[in-house]
């Protein structure tokens, strides 16, 4: 394994009080103490949530965000989400409306790539799929930015032959798939399987724990009862060490969604995922 791998801290990892899927999905604490921690730790890398990025820039501009990651040597950045893109009509315009957002930070913000998905298992043939993530990827190549899939239980792609036909169908140069050790591990797919998806399709890596089993709906799980690496039931060396086998070299992000840490003060969420993650790597 690599002894000392790059690391990202999502945004949900330092979202503090912020909650998923309510009218609170942005971060409680400064971008810029954000930053100055996770760097100070030695992440390479930091995510922003879309909601988060418009939660920001009420009081800080894109330059000045640049000047804060470029200042604490952040190397990578993620942001996220873009959802509906493969839809019509007024979902779709308003999907248009966020990606113009998104893009437009990062290009300014030199982004590592911008995260991709569908929430709602939303009927979609594969053809028309293909072609609007072969769009997506066209539009964001005009601008130097990668798109990432991000594979999931509750999309209407769950699972990898799905995953290779779309990215192999779009043949972007610039798009790919995102694996988290959450999804994998609630999808059962065997790491055997996964250490053989193209390199050139792995987007990005994140990594955390959590249960096999929960008495609550997967929904609840993923977005209150995550944990970080280590401290569940998942093999998370198994799953980095499945990804290292199909090539994968990027950074790897932190993704750790739970009730749990969000009272918590953004030092010792920070902390504590940098060290338990790093372990994985020994």
């Amino acid at each position: 394994m690599t002894p000392n791998p790059d690391l990202l801290a999502s945004s949900w990892t330092l979202a503090g009080r912020g909650e998923p899927h309510t009218d609170r999905e942005f971060s409680t604490f400064d971008f810029q103490d954000r930053v100055e921690t996770v760097a100070g730790l030695g992440f390479q890398g930091i995510g922003v949530w879309h909601s988060d990025l418009d939660h920001i820039l009420q009081s800080r501009s894109l330059k000045e965000m640049k000047q804060i990651l470029d200042a604490n040597g952040i190397r990578y950045l993620e942001l996220e989400f873009l959802k509906d893109w493969f839809l019509d009509g007024e979902r779709k315009r308003d999907s248009d409306i966020q990606k113009k957002k998104l893009f437009d930070a990062a290009e300014a913000l030199g982004a590592q790539h911008v995260k991709v998905g569908d929430f709602f298992r939303e009927p979609c043939p594969m053809p028309r799929l293909i072609e609007s993530f072969a769009s997506l990827c066209t539009d964001a190549a005009q601008r130097g930015i990668t798109i990432g899939y991000e594979l999931m239980p509750f999309c209407i792609i769950d699972n990898l032959q799905d995953a290779r036909t779309l990215v192999e169908g779009a043949a972007a140069k610039n798009g790919g798939i995102i694996f988290d050790t959450w999804h994998v591990a609630k999808l059962r797919i065997p790491y055997d399987d996964l250490a053989k998806f193209p390199r050139q399709y792995i987007v990005n890596v994140e990594l955390n724990d959590g249960t096999i089993e929960c008495p609550w709906s997967l929904h609840e799980d993923t977005i209150n009862h995550r944990r970080f690496c280590g401290e569940g039931e998942f093999d998370v060396k198994g799953f980095i060490t499945a990804m290292q086998t199909a090539g994968y070299q990027g950074p790897w992000g932190i993704e750790v969604l739970s009730q749990a840490i969000r009272h918590l003060p953004l030092s010792e969420v920070a902390t504590h995922a940098y060290k338990t993650t790093l372990a994985q790597f020994s």
